[in-house]
């Protein structure tokens, strides 16, 4: 489904894929739109824990009609999301009590960061 009509010498078959034009021979992934009872469920295994790997996934993805791979990149973009929330939770408190919390990011979490900021579907 790659639509490379405006490209020399190729022919359009037709969307087949989730993948869009974006300019001359450039493709952009099109967003996948979560249905509400999708999301539902999502939350709820993240609520159990927050990675679901292997034939968890798998299941899950079947189950809700996704691919593995859009099950993959919503639990890491929902990780990144839970960590951004309690960084803002941790910040309130402490400026509750007074203390002033530097605005440098925590170089703990770079690597499972960097990880987990992959959006792009193969």
């Amino acid at each position: 489904g790659l639509d490379l009509s405006h490209c020399v010498g190729t022919n359009s078959l037709g969307p087949v894929g989730p993948w869009r034009s974006g300019g001359p021979c450039k493709m952009k992934r099109v967003r996948t739109v979560f249905k509400p009872e999708q999301l539902e469920r999502l939350e709820q295994e993240f609520l159990k824990q927050q990675y679901m790997v292997g034939t968890e996934r798998v299941d899950l993805a079947a189950t809700l009609h996704l691919t593995e791979t859009q099950v993959k990149v919503w639990f890491q973009n929902r990780r990144i999301k839970w960590r951004k929330q309690s960084m803002e939770q941790k910040a309130a408190k402490l400026s509750q009590f007074g203390v002033i919390q530097p605005a440098t990011a925590d170089s703990t979490d770079t690597k499972d960061h960097e990880e987990d900021t992959v959006d792009v579907e193969l």
